[in-house]
């Protein structure tokens, strides 16, 4: 790399970090913020708060890296073109093709990592969250919740204990899990106790009994334990819903279920979005390129086109969503889902390569132009 492209890399590359840096710490607080009853209300340490709202920076980042590139590159050409720096490396000779080698090379480093998150990092952030968040229901049980009290411990989710043995066993249960009124479960037990097993934690009961009643029915199933186990990982998600979810399983996973069945179209959205989240990264830095590359004058204005780059980034990405959803019902979709950034990054190169009244000639023949 010459030395005037280590320079707009340099510049290109500090406006990315820049922006990703600004833009991951507003979203994070607020997110952060979200999460502020694990202090509160759940008796948890500051640095368990860090660790589970930090674990949420790689699904941010995911997100905000392109859009920090598309800003990144804009800026970098901006900066490039009111210095007069385009104008003189236009005239020294320097072709479009020179000019992209360091936005390439940033756009490459910006896609690896990218492609590390969207691939491993993010499913792995997700699977310990909710690891953790099983743990720290663990403790809420244990630690925080007060006897004789009925706590919330989600929205619908009412947990009691009578009072609290010698041993730390929890004497007197009564809990009633109505978060989907369709299936309302309710556990009465005599004692129960909280225990860790590999990397889940639960609740053992003792002598108790379940009461479930479906939507509908008129009297309830009752069904009789003398040891009952429940996983407190479900206190976080839906009644019932133990099983990982797409988004927490790993991309190995995914490959080995057949997607080829309807059943499946959740895991094969969720691939599908791990792999084409990197190339909407080529196709924002393309578009930004494209849209600046060219030396104008102070005249000629750039807002338009930095408006129009902004406009149809987010517009192909909004469009990427609407496509992953519609060709959620087809195994065959995916045609869909990589064709859309494929053809933006092509048509970016081609604006910048092919020559306008090239463009022109192949949508116009010359004689439909003379017959006109």
């Amino acid at each position: 790399m010459s030395l005037i492209e280590r320079y707009i890399f340099g510049s290109a590359w500090s406006a990315f970090l820049g922006g990703l840096c600004a833009l991951t710490g507003v979203i994070w607080v607020t997110q952060a913020l979200q999460q502020f009853d694990l202090l509160t209300t759940k008796g948890q340490s500051l640095l368990m708060f860090f660790i589970i709202t930090g674990l949420t920076l790689p699904s941010l980042i995911m997100v905000i890296a392109p859009v920090a590139l598309l800003g990144g590159i804009i800026y970098a050409l901006n900066k490039l073109n009111g210095d007069s720096e385009l104008s003189v490396m236009s005239a020294a000779g320097v072709s479009p093709a020179r000019l992209i080698r360091p936005f390439l090379a940033l756009i490459f480093v910006v896609t690896v990592l990218v492609s590390v998150i969207s691939i491993w990092a993010m499913p792995s952030s997700f699977r310990t969250i909710r690891d953790l968040i099983s743990k720290v229901r663990a403790d809420f049980l244990s630690r925080v919740v007060r006897e004789g009290s009925f706590t919330t411990l989600e929205q619908g989710f009412v947990f009691h204990y009578r009072e609290r043995a010698g041993n730390g066993a929890l004497l007197g249960i009564f809990m009633q899990d109505r978060r989907d009124p369709a299936h309302v479960s309710t556990y009465i037990a005599e004692a129960g106790v909280t225990y860790e097993k590999g990397t889940s934690n639960f609740l053992l009961l003792e002598k108790g009994s379940i009461q479930r009643q479906a939507s509908g029915d008129r009297d309830p199933a009752i069904i009789t334990f003398e040891n009952y186990a429940l996983d407190l990982a479900q206190f976080g998600s839906a009644a019932g819903d133990i099983p990982l979810k797409p988004r927490e399983m790993s991309t190995s996973q995914l490959l080995n279920i057949d997607l080829t069945q309807a059943s499946n179209a959740p895991y094969r959205m969720e691939l599908n979005d791990r792999f084409v989240n990197p190339l909407y990264t080529i196709v924002f830095g393309l578009i930004a390129f494209a849209a600046l590359f060219e030396p104008r004058t102070t005249r000629q204005g750039r807002g338009t086109a930095i408006g129009a780059a902004i406009s149809l980034a987010l517009a192909l990405r909004m469009a990427g969503f609407g496509v992953a959803a519609l060709a959620a019902r087809s195994p065959y979709g995916f045609i869909f889902i990589y064709g859309l950034p494929l053809s933006g990054c092509l048509c970016a190169l081609a604006y910048v390569f092919v020559p306008l009244q090239k463009i022109k000639r192949l949508l116009v023949p010359p004689s439909a132009s003379m017959a006109a």
